[in-house]
């Protein structure tokens, strides 16, 4: 097994080497650069004046050079560089967000999980059912509607209509409290967001546990284990589910990249301070550091959140051996 991960962290590394390349190129082919879209509407600048910041901060070099300087220093001393429109480390702007997307990712991955295992479950083992309809429509509705436009309904409803939840940002502006009156006020601003990610993603989970329970209650051993006169529930709890799980915690780590980039949708519709917010500004400025340090930071993490996955498939079944 050591041998299977440390085969998969070189791997990673290989993959996360050829993910900065291409982000590196893909962002420096768009038109323009960010010192242009920076300063060019200032008025007296000259285009000499926008050469120097421009050999400044090396994009005068050719991209090739630019792309080695970069990772060089990357590996080297774990340096992202340096944000043009904030004058910032980047590896500092990221920490400072990293938190807020990572509560709003793991918070709707938790609810939608819990969501959808019963959900999922129950719809297999009632197929056909009135209750499998409703849901499974459900579901189908979760898969198809925008998170942007859902996101909109529910600022719609709950902040302009009934007026019981904030429609934008982690706190009330300007507010005093503390103790437990922050912790509900931030709860408040957390809801709406996570709600979004939360129904988005449960509609894919609550298909893929009912599809796989529903071939998982097929098998032999699960007949067997009916005529020896087993309850129903520990029959699916017991024995259907914990094989049924195993495609399942396989997905969960391919789906942080759709979380990730539902958040970047979600986070800006009510302007959560988080990663997506961030590489949304680095777009709008074309702040190729921010960028690419965002970027590499996310693929690292959905790389890891695959390797966890993997580790995960044992715990759930024993029988699982890497080689």
């Amino acid at each position: 097994m050591f041998k299977y991960f440390a085969r998969r962290i070189l791997i990673s590394i290989m993959v996360l080497f050829i993910i900065s390349i291409a982000f590196f190129f893909l962002i420096h082919l768009a038109p323009g650069d960010p010192i242009d879209a920076m300063y060019t509407n200032i008025p007296g600048m000259t285009q000499e004046q926008l050469d120097a910041k421009k050999a400044a901060i090396g994009l005068d070099k050719p991209i090739i050079v630019q792309y080695g300087i970069y990772i060089r220093n990357l590996v080297l001393r774990g340096d992202f560089g340096e944000s043009i429109q904030f004058k910032r480390p980047v590896l500092d702007l990221i920490r400072e967000r990293l938190w807020n997307t990572f509560a709003l990712v793991f918070a709707a991955m938790a609810i939608s999980m819990l969501l959808a295992v019963p959900i999922g479950v129950t719809s297999a083992v009632k197929k056909n059912s009135a209750f499998d309809y409703i849901f499974t429509s459900v579901a189908f509705v979760g898969l198809s509607i925008p998170s942007f436009f859902f996101g909109f309904l529910l600022i719609k409803l709950f902040a302009v209509d009934l007026q019981i939840l904030p429609a934008a940002g982690v706190q009330t502006p300007g507010n005093m409290f503390t103790g437990a009156a922050m912790l509900a006020d931030r709860l408040k601003h957390f809801v709406m967001p996570v709600s979004v990610l939360a129904f988005i993603n449960m509609a894919s989970y609550t298909r893929y546990v009912r599809s796989s329970i529903s071939d998982v209650i097929k098998q032999d051993y699960i007949r067997t284990a009916r005529s020896k006169g087993l309850v129903q529930r520990i029959v699916v709890y017991r024995h259907a589910l914990r094989n049924g799980l195993i495609p399942i915690v396989t997905i969960l780590g391919s789906s942080l990249a759709t979380i990730f980039s539902g958040s970047l949708i979600t986070e800006n519709i009510f302007s959560w301070p988080g990663l997506g917010r961030l590489i949304y500004g680095a777009i709008m400025a074309r702040d190729y550091f921010l960028l690419m340090g965002v970027n590499i930071f996310t693929a690292f993490l959905v790389l890891l959140g695959q390797l966890i996955a993997d580790a995960m498939l044992v715990l759930v079944d024993p029988r699982i051996k890497y080689n």
